[in-house]
């Protein structure tokens, strides 16, 4: 979010907290693109804030309820208020449990375990969900509106646009099992608590292979992950590549220092399978 909607964001969520009950008299970011992640205190609330149209909130707030029931290793709704979207100020608001860190690091074996409990719940739970190739045909999208995505370069616009359409044919062709995934169970998106590893952000989620959602992990995960068709994995993890290009390229984008990622995945692609993980390049673009 720019700084404008960010002090509106912080200020409808601490009044929404207050209005339920909640000690709100400081907010922290704790992480900032198209959304906006605050922890608040003296309460203890981790928030999630979109601006409204741009969430599915009340989706992610049903579907993470459904999980805990079964056990799944998700992060919980804060329990001191209704379990449901707030809309506040042009934004909407989800409030959830938030946890101290228990380890720097989580294991990748201990990763892997979690993700392969999440899938087993998730096969537990029907719920209209959009299918990950739908998540294609957006970045196709993008690429193929110069007015979505103006600084494209054309050589890149054509190169990414085939690369996007021949991935897409690869994965249809192998014919994968689908179920429902998590969408984007990266690093950032797995919280070590005492608990365990708990994944958040559920509005990602969609059907597909599990190796979609594999394609999000350290490769080290996925060699703790049983029953991979690696194949398909490598195709994955191109696609994964291809779309987050695509997205890093959009007009509007507010990823940090997106234009940087959105170059290096398109040399990265360029220079075909297998590629390295998209945590390994979000890891070395961000330590430069």
């Amino acid at each position: 979010m720019e700084m404008s909607d960010i002090t509106r964001a912080i200020a409808a969520t601490t009044s929404i907290a207050v209005s339920l009950g909640l000690s709100a008299d400081d907010a922290t970011i704790l992480h900032n693109s198209n959304k906006l992640a605050l922890r608040l205190t003296p309460c203890d609330v981790f928030a999630r804030v979109a601006p409204v149209g741009q969430e599915v909130a009340q989706f992610e707030v049903e579907l993470a309820q459904r999980l805990a029931e079964l056990g799944s290793p998700v992060g919980l709704l804060e329990p001191r208020v209704e379990p449901r979207a707030y809309t506040r100020d042009g934004f909407v608001v989800t409030l959830w449990t938030f946890y101290e860190p228990a380890t720097p690091h989580i294991s990748p074996a201990d990763y892997a375990e979690a993700l392969e409990r999440l899938h087993a719940g998730m096969r537990k739970v029907d719920v209209p969900s959009p299918s990950f190739m739908d998540r294609i045909t957006e970045a196709e999208d993008v690429v193929g509106n110069p007015d979505l995505s103006p600084e494209l370069a054309e050589a890149d616009r054509v190169f990414l646009s085939g690369r996007l359409a021949s991935l897409r044919r690869a994965i249809e062709d192998r014919g994968a099992v689908e179920q429902l995934l998590h969408g984007e169970p990266h690093p950032g998106n797995v919280l070590s608590t005492k608990n365990g590893p708990l994944f958040i952000d559920l509005e990602t989620c969609c059907h597909g292979p599990v190796e979609f959602d594999l394609a999000h992990a350290p490769e080290e995960v996925c060699e703790h992950y049983p029953n991979v068709d690696q194949g398909l994995l490598d195709d994955c993890r191109q696609l994964v590549l291809a779309m987050v290009a695509a997205w890093r390229w959009q007009l509007g984008d507010q990823f940090p220092d997106g234009r940087r990622f959105g170059e290096e995945f398109l040399r990265l692609l360029r220079e075909g399978a297998p590629g390295p993980t998209l945590d390994a390049v979000a890891r070395r673009l961000g330590s430069r």
